[in-house]
């Protein structure tokens, strides 16, 4: 009887470890991540809209649904900084020069698409066009773990930390 559980333990244990995630090259294998990007000519355009839904909005299904457990990331092209793109995290929040808010961008999803939207006091406004015309976003779609553990709001520590290159950013018409 005794070999017979020790058998067991030496197969239940064998079993556990060998369905290990953990990896001796620090490659993880367990997160797969997608990056989307709208790109020339399909620059995005934010415009009022008589349809609620398409007021100073932009959709983009998915070419396949996502996991439950994903999340969606975006984030909005805000520039060059030192020779290098500059990635803003959304939401995005700007305000008026006595600190209140002027609009702001915000995105929401499902399994199927992301909606980002511009919404704001009057985003008709002249002086918003540079933020409301030819706007590029990048949507990256990443495990809920993965989330947790990574500054989202970093760019580039997100692509880092999900093992991405710029070649692996799928370009999309938004």
């Amino acid at each position: 009887m005794k070999k017979i559980l020790t058998l067991f333990a030496v197969v239940g244990m064998m079993a556990f470890s060998s369905c290990s995630s953990d990896n001796n090259d620090n490659v993880d294998y367990d997160t797969i991540a997608t990056v989307y990007e709208n790109v020339a000519p399909n620059y995005y355009n934010f415009n009022p809209s008589s349809d609620p839904l398409k007021n100073f909005r932009v959709s983009f299904v998915f070419p396949q649904r996502i996991f439950d457990s994903d999340v969606v990331l975006v984030y909005r092209y805000a520039g060059v900084d030192s020779g290098r793109d500059v990635w803003e995290f959304l939401p995005e929040t700007h305000y008026f020069d006595d600190g209140t808010r002027n609009f702001s961008y915000d995105f929401t999803f499902s399994d199927s698409f992301v909606d980002i939207y511009l919404n704001g006091n009057n985003l008709t406004d002249p002086e918003l066009n540079a933020f409301r015309f030819n706007q590029i976003f990048r949507i990256v779609v990443v495990p809920a773990d993965f989330a947790k553990s990574v500054n989202k709001s970093n760019y580039l520590e997100v692509m880092k930390a999900a093992n991405l290159t710029e070649s692996q950013v799928q370009k999309i018409k938004l």
